[in-house]
Parts: structure tokens; C-alpha cells; sequence
């Protein structure tokens, strides 16, 4: 019986596949890539055609003499890492490494982990594409060409542990511009008036705003221009000069891309957008359910298409049929056109099989892949219902002149609405149960009318979903790099989060400025997108790598080599704290390590004290009075412990709450139990432990 050795990249996804194939599989994940670029050197032959220099990387060795075991004793080897440039990279690195002809049909793809999409790849396995792998190098090459050409100038002019990059330093850039122009932003001062209508037979009031004097539209710009017009809104009755019925549809989104998910589970769920990728991955790769064993769940999560399967179509048009009725339905399956921009190389993320619902898996996964799956599962079920269907009023009124109007839904078919709101929508105006019915010519009272000073506000600060959005819509990065690209700007200091919106540092404006002075096409919105074009034309075959890497490094040479006799040296003094150094007085300042930020001792090197920063909980120690503070173990796991450690012992590993315990007075906490809250007093010996 022929021996065959299949290799995925991760364990997850090899678990889940080992199951669906027979006892003659091997099935091995390769933990990603087997070989890189050297960490100590730039690795790419400048002088030879931009060579890159690989070598197996550090701590890979066991797992290497594993796969060339494994692969000399196998009759087939197939290469199933993910379907996309960085899989095909993988495989290809894993063909040179265990003397596999990258010619023969060794390479397998699917697009969901699923027995029938395993099975299938395994027919129609095919060379390995050398263009994706091309695109990929090209990619990884000028990469590490702007990372190491530039970052030692940073180093050296600004400090050490800086970073630039072809997308990082684009997406700083956006933070920076974004927070300049919310500074240089004057308000300006306009009003408006509201008047709340009365209609004969009706409970209540139709709102009715200001638009015009005479139908044409007028904005008031001060509290007088206001006041005028109140004035002469008050002097008789509203008169209803247009009364406008009519029936809207509304269509629903479409199913998620990779930038769309993160941008709904920010809005939605408060996830950043690395969380929302971790879960995904998960999803994707397989989880064990009770009743059909260990399944991935949706399709592949880095995508920019919307295209759908006719089969998972037609699958969803079958389940809302029997679950919502014919009704929801529409007669044809909903296509949806994919972006200018888009690689559509695989399908919109879905659920592989629409029949598991959210809920029957709830008890089985963890609170962030029950979440994120039921976003997923209600978006693309949503993507192919019916339009919600409102009955529409709009309304014009006269009143001596100020011309008003009114305008009001209220849903008369909720479609689509039956499964899924998108986060955008479900702050607006609520609509009405039904709608007030007015006619032309009819005579209203207004009971009040209010003015109401405003002041032009400023663009807001990126989130993580805003600026994903921004990036996508600029061709900056692509689906796999959204999530790394926000955590590297965050992890280098750059930009900082504050209630979820994205603020730069002073560090970030600095660096953002000598790039833009010295190296303006690396942070330059088109320039780049125009990079990530030229990288789909390689994958396309249209253009060759080297041609491309080529015309990027000529000018950039002689770019860098003005920018290092130009550019002078900056310090940016460390942010000062409030919490005194006991070694010897001076105030601590903030500085950024290999772990985040911490406090030291301005006095270095004559005084070295260092401490982490703690987060007050403004709960008391009831051993010694101090502050429990929050901290995290080397596993990053938070737990919580007296300030006074170690001189006092008081730990706790669950979030201790300001009010006492009612029988005992030690400290309450609050625990997680399936995902709901319950207090729960931190001393073993209470009474109300013991239940």
C-alpha cells in the first residue's frame, strides 16, 4: 500500500486533516516557514541579480530531520500549506529543502478545511506556481531592503530599536496627518432649529428641522440668523407644501473580505484586529464539535473577494427558505461584485457548512470563536435574503416663509433584517412603528421650536477598522497584512491606543517627518499602491521579480546615501512620571522595552532602578493596606498582587472589585464562569464560598 506525507503549517490544521484522510497519510505541520532571510544580515545579493540568502531558521532543526525522514520513507509528498503567496512560498521552500521536483503535482490547495475540499485538492494537485512565489520573494526582498537600508539611519539619528517600513511607515504616516489636521481644525459656529409638529388624530409629534427660507437652503451661521428665523417660523402654522409616500428597499452587505471582518468585529465586538484574525485562524483550521468532530468552520480568512461557490449559494437559499420562509428568499442568488483592487483569488469568508448554526456550537468553543463565527455565519446568511422593504415619508412644510422638513421610515419587511444589522446602521435613528400620515395643504401647529447651538467638528482619529478601511481603499498592503502592520506601528511606539482610537506618539510624528523629508515614496500613498500593483502583475506573470526590484532599489540608493549625510541627529526626551526614583529622588520617566513600556531612572548610568508600570485596581491590600495593582506573568497571563511585593504575598489571578465581601469584608472578585460574570469572595473559607 502506497505511503503518503501531506505538510500543512500548523498543528490545528494538521489535527483536522489527519482526520479526514486514511491510515496510509502522514500528516506534518511545518509551524510555518522552514527557511528565512538572515536576522543579522540584509541577506539579499545587491551585486547578483538581488539573490536572497536563505537558511533554515533557528530552532528548526529537530522538525527538519522529521520532514526529510518522513518525505524519503513517503511514495507522494504533498505540500497543503495555505492558498495564498506566503503558502506557496512555504511549499516552495519545503521542496528545495526536502529535494522535492517543484514540477511534478506535489502542491495541493483548499479553501476551507473540509473532508470534501481535502479529498478534492487531492485530485487536482498541480506544480508549484512560481509566480506566487515570485510575488512572494519580491514582496519579502523589498521588505527587507527599506527595513535594513533604513532603520540603521534611524537608529543612529534618532535611537535604537526604530523600525521603517514599505507599508508601516504609509500607515503611521496616515495617524500622523490624520492627528495634524485634527489640531489645525477650526470649528465653526452653526445652528439649527427643530420644531415638533402636531397632527390631529396622532400621539405624537412629527420633528420637523429647518432647511431654507423660500425652499432654498440657508445655513445659520450665528444665534441672530437663528433667532430671526424662529420668529418668523412662530408666526402662524406650518402649511405641508410636499407630502411624499413611498416604498424602499434596502439591499443587504455582502459577505465579509478579510478588511470587512475586522472592521465589523472592531464595531461590534471591541476586537482588535489581531484578535479577530487569531479567532478566524482558528476557525478556519478546525475545531472539535461534539456531534461532527473536529471541522473548520469557515473558509479562508485572508481574502479581498466576494465571490461565492453557486453550491454554498444555493445551500444558504435552501436554509433560509426552511428556517425563515419563501418570503426571505429572493428568486435569484445574490452576486456580488468584487473591488477594482481585489486579487479574488478565493472565495468571500463563509461558513463551510451554513447548516451549523452559532448556537450549537456555543457550549463547544471558546467566547471569541462563538462571537466572531456568528458574525461571520449572520453576515453571509444576511448576504443572500430579500431587501428590507420601508414605507418612506418625506415632508415639506412652510411656515411664513422658513421652509422645514420632515423626514421618516418605518419597516414594513425586515428581509435580511431578521438575521443581521450592520454595525454602521445600528446607531441610527430608530424607525418609526408606522408613519404619520399627512396631506398637502394640511394646516400643522408647532408646540415648540427649539434652537440649538453646534460647532463643526473635527475628522476623527483612526480606529484600527477606520484605518484597515483607509488602507484598503488606498491599495496599501493587502488582506494578510492589515492585522501585522497596525500591531507592528503599536509595538514600536509609533502610535498609541486610546479608547480604541489611534493616537501617534511623539516618537511616531518624528520618525514620520524625516521619512517623509528623506524618503518621500516610501510614505507616499500612491507610490506604494502602486508597489502592491506591481507585485499582482508578477503574480500574474506580466512582470519579472528582479525587473521590479530593480527599478525600486536604482533611485533608492542614491536616496539613501542623501539621506545619511543629511539628515541630523534628534533626541526626544523620555515622558516624565509622577512616581518618584526611592533609589535616589529623581523622577522616573516612561521608556519603551523589548516588553512594552516600563519605568526608569533618569540617573542611568549612575543609578539603574527600573520597575514595570502598574495599573491601580483602587482596591486595598487587607494584609498590609497597600495598592493591589495589576501585572502580567512571563506567559503575559494578568493576575493581581499587593504593590508591596515582595515584602508582602497577597496575589489574586481574578479581577478584584472595590466592594467588600458582605459576610466576611476580604477582597471580592470577579470571575468568568461561561462567559458571564459572578462575584466571587477571594477568601476560600467564607460562608459564600461554600454553596
Amino acid at each position: 500500500m502506497a505511503n503518503y506525507l501531506v505538510i500543512v503549517e500548523s498543528p490545528a490544521k494538521a489535527k483536522t486533516i489527519n482526520k479526514y484522510l486514511g491510515k496510509n497519510y502522514t500528516v506534518i505541520a511545518s509551524m510555518g516557514h522552514m527557511r528565512d532571510l538572515p536576522k543579522s544580515q540584509l541577506g539579499i545579493d545587491i551585486e547578483n541579480n538581488y539573490e536572497p540568502k536563505y537558511i533554515t531558521i533557528r530552532g528548526k532543526g529537530d522538525l527538519l530531520s522529521k520532514l526529510k525522514k518522513a518525505a524519503k520513507s513517503a511514495d507522494k509528498v504533498y505540500l497543503a500549506t495555505d492558498p495564498d503567496r506566503e503558502g506557496e512560498a512555504i511549499s516552495w521552500h519545503l521542496a528545495q529543502i526536502l529535494e522535492i521536483d517543484e514540477k511534478q503535482k506535489c502542491r495541493i490547495t483548499f479553501n476551507e478545511v473540509t473532508k470534501s475540499a481535502v479529498t478534492a485538492s487531492l485530485k487536482e494537485a498541480r506544480p508549484i506556481d512560481n509566480n506566487l512565489v515570485d510575488a512572494q520573494q519580491a514582496r519579502r526582498a523589498l521588505d527587507r531592503i527599506v527595513g535594513y537600508k533604513i532603520s540603521p539611519i534611524l537608529w543612529k539619528k534618532v535611537k535604537k530599536g526604530l523600525s521603517a517600513g514599505r507599508v508601516q511607515s504609509v500607515a503611521t504616516k496616515l495617524v500622523v496627518d490624520r492627528e495634524r489636521e485634527i489640531n489645525a481644525f477650526e470649528p465653526k459656529e452653526y445652528w439649527s432649529l427643530n420644531a415638533s409638529l402636531k397632527v390631529a388624530g396622532e400621539r405624537k409629534a412629527l420633528l420637523a428641522r429647518f432647511y431654507g427660507v423660500n425652499g432654498k437652503k440657508k445655513e445659520l451661521k450665528s444665534f441672530d440668523e437663528a433667532q430671526k428665523i424662529q420668529q418668523m417660523a412662530s408666526k402662524g402654522d406650518f402649511v405641508v407644501t410636499k407630502a411624499n409616500y413611498s416604498e424602499k428597499m434596502q439591499q443587504p452587505s455582502p459577505p465579509f473580505t478579510t478588511s470587512t471582518l475586522q472592521q465589523e468585529a472592531s464595531r461590534k465586538m471591541g476586537f482588535t484586529s489581531r484578535r479577530t484574525m487569531s479567532a478566524a485562524q482558528q476557525l478556519y483550521e478546525g475545531v472539535a464539535l461534539p456531534s461532527k468532530g473536529t471541522l473548520g468552520l469557515i473558509t479562508y480568512m485572508r481574502t479581498d473577494s466576494l465571490r461565492i461557490t453557486p453550491e454554498a449559494q444555493e445551500a444558504a437559499r435552501s436554509l433560509i427558505s426552511h428556517k425563515y420562509g419563501a418570503q426571505y428568499t429572493p428568486k435569484s442568488p445574490r452576486i456580488y461584485k468584487t473591488g477594482k483592487n481585489a486579487q479574488d483569488a478565493h472565495e468571500a469568508i463563509r461558513p463551510t457548512d451554513v447548516t451549523i448554526l452559532p448556537e450549537s456550537i456555543k457550549e463547544a468553543v471558546s467566547a471569541d470563536l462563538y462571537k466572531l463565527y456568528k458574525l461571520i455565519w449572520e453576515r453571509f446568511v444576511a448576504s443572500q435574503m430579500s431587501n428590507a422593504v420601508y414605507d418612506t415619508l418625506n415632508a415639506e412644510f412652510d411656515a411664513s416663509g422658513a421652509t422645514f422638513r420632515a423626514s421618516s421610515k418605518a419597516l414594513k419587511f425586515a428581509g435580511y433584517r431578521a438575521v443581521y444589522i450592520d454595525g454602521s446602521e445600528e446607531n441610527e435613528e430608530k424607525d418609526e412603528k408606522r408613519l404619520i400620515k399627512i396631506e398637502e395643504g394640511m394646516h400643522l401647529q408647532a408646540g415648540e421650536i427649539e434652537q440649538e447651538q453646534h460647532f463643526t467638528e473635527p475628522p476623527a482619529r483612526y480606529t484600527e477598522a477606520s484605518l484597515i478601511k483607509t488602507m484598503e481603499e488606498n491599495g496599501i498592503g493587502r488582506p494578510s497584512t492589515y492585522a501585522p502592520t497596525i500591531s507592528t506601528i503599536l509595538g514600536r511606539d509609533y502610535v498609541v491606543r486610546e479608547k480604541r482610537m489611534l493616537k501617534p506618539t511623539e516618537l511616531g510624528e518624528v520618525v514620520t517627518d524625516i521619512m517623509a523629508e528623506n524618503f518621500s515614496d516610501i510614505v507616499d500613498v500612491d507610490f506604494t499602491a502602486n508597489m502592491e500593483k506591481q507585485l499582482d502583475d508578477i503574480e500574474e506573470g506580466s512582470e519579472k521579480w528582479i525587473d521590479v526590484i530593480d527599478e525600486f532599489y536604482k533611485p533608492f540608493k542614491s536616496v539613501l546615501e542623501k539621506a545619511e549625510k543629511s539628515i541630523e541627529k534628534i533626541e526626544i526626551k523620555p515622558e516624565e512620571s509622577d512616581e518618584i526614583c526611592e533609589k535616589c529622588g529623581r523622577n522616573m520617566v516612561i521608556k519603551l522595552g523589548k516588553y512594552g513600556k516600563f519605568l526608569a531612572c533618569p540617573g542611568f548610568p549612575e543609578c539603574r532602578n527600573a520597575k514595570p508600570i502598574l495599573q491601580d485596581t483602587g482596591v486595598k491590600c487587607p494584609k498590609c493596606g497597600g495598592r493591589i495593582v495589576a501585572r502580567k506573568s512571563q506567559k503575559g497571563k494578568k493576575y493581581f498582587s499587593c504593590e508591596n511585593t515582595p515584602n508582602c504575598d497577597f496575589l489574586l489571578w481574578d479581577e478584584p472589585i472595590k466592594t467588600p465581601c458582605p459576610k466576611c469584608g476580604s477582597v471580592m472578585t470577579r470571575k468568568y464562569i461561561k462567559r458571564k460574570s459572578i462575584t466571587v469572595c477571594s477568601n476560600p473559607e467564607c460562608e459564600s464560598n461554600k454553596k
